[in-house]
């Protein structure tokens, strides 16, 4: 058991706790209102107790007591975004920015050493900066100096190019984010090679042997092939994708079909020798670099660093959610790393 004690608010599937997991931190309460997310997370994470509750409404002092949470180490989460309303200079106080003020609420009543809010990157130049210095300023006057940056996934060996706003709060001293911890990003092949084309029983055992060390460690803990089951396509569908070439897109194809879907993502095939881009929450756009479909479940959470011993519940559209929805693990451990040297 990790020493270091950990509350994730808005929890998701576990890819924040994962990662502070793996840098040996224990996460005590896990937080979220989705209970197709708090099933896989309790499957994945034995050793936390999870909560279905509104953060809106919670107490902070109501949790400690029903949990026995004593002194919390860090606190980490990401507010859904959605929420910020911004008049001029300054943060409206609507409906929709109290799962932001309820981060702040738990944070006040537990004094962390350390917490970490995580966020898409837009948030810091939405109104021109006005919801970042009302973050700034929120957490100031608990008395964190508190940094920011926008992160790159493939920085820290994750298999794509996931941005993310991440903030981190220290009691007496202003936070270093972590270097990169690689020189070379893992490619999307790197990641999927060893993911065959057709759908596997859950459970069954690999049929092709790994070829990438990413893919070794990946397969570390598992005992066969979890969440590969494939999506089945149109005729006409598959057609289309076999015209888009490795790491191209829409503009591969004849200028006549450019129409076809009303999104500028649509017909875009991963790029087998860069990191991926952003995977979704599935919205069906992308697809594999080679195989004539989109991403399994699988795939997805290996682009996200999930090992395959982390299995995903639920019904497959809510899976791809949980899967897009997530921190991607290996990020969050190098976070965690990182904020261990403070603590």
């Amino acid at each position: 058991m990790g020493n270091k004690t950990v509350l994730d608010l808005f929890c998701g599937c576990g890819g924040l706790s994962l990662g502070f997991e793996m840098a040996d931190y224990q996460v005590i309460l896990a937080i979220d209102n989705w209970e197709d997310a708090l099933l896989t997370y309790r499957h994945n994470h034995h050793n936390t107790q999870t909560y279905n509750g509104d953060l809106l409404n919670l107490d902070p002092a109501d949790m400690k007591i029903q949990f026995g949470l004593s002194h919390i180490d860090v606190i980490v989460g990401g507010p859904p975004c959605q929420g910020f309303s911004v008049a001029g200079k300054r943060i409206i106080d609507d409906d929709r920015n109290k799962l932001y003020k309820s981060f702040v609420r738990f944070v006040e009543y537990f004094q962390p050493n350390a917490f970490v809010m995580e966020n898409v990157p837009n948030i810091l130049s939405i109104g021109g900066g006005a919801i970042k210095d009302a973050i700034l300023r929120d957490f100031e006057k608990l008395g964190y100096k508190v940094s920011y940056k926008v992160l790159i996934a493939s920085d820290y060996g994750v298999p794509q190019n996931r941005r993310r706003a991440i903030f981190v709060g220290l009691k007496d001293c202003l936070f270093e984010f972590p270097i990169k911890s690689i020189d070379f990003p893992v490619t999307t092949k790197e990641a999927l090679s060893d993911l065959p084309e057709d759908g596997i029983a859950d459970g069954e055992p690999y049929p092709i042997s790994p070829m990438s060390n990413y893919q070794r460690m990946m397969r570390q803990r598992a005992i066969g092939l979890f969440n590969h089951q494939i999506s089945i396509h149109t005729e006409e569908t598959r057609r289309i994708i076999a015209m888009v070439p490795d790491g191209g897109n829409y503009k591969d194809l004849p200028e006549s079909m450019w129409n076809l879907r009303k999104v500028h993502i649509a017909w875009t095939r991963m790029n087998s020798q860069k990191p991926c881009f952003t995977i979704d929450t599935g919205h069906r756009h992308h697809f594999h670099y080679m195989f004539n479909r989109i991403p399994t479940v699988r795939e997805s959470a290996r682009i996200q660093s999930f090992p395959d011993d982390f299995v995903f519940l639920g019904s497959k559209t809510s899976q791809y959610k949980q899967v897009g929805n997530a921190v991607p693990p290996y990020m969050a451990f190098a976070l965690a790393k990182q904020i261990e040297k403070y603590l």
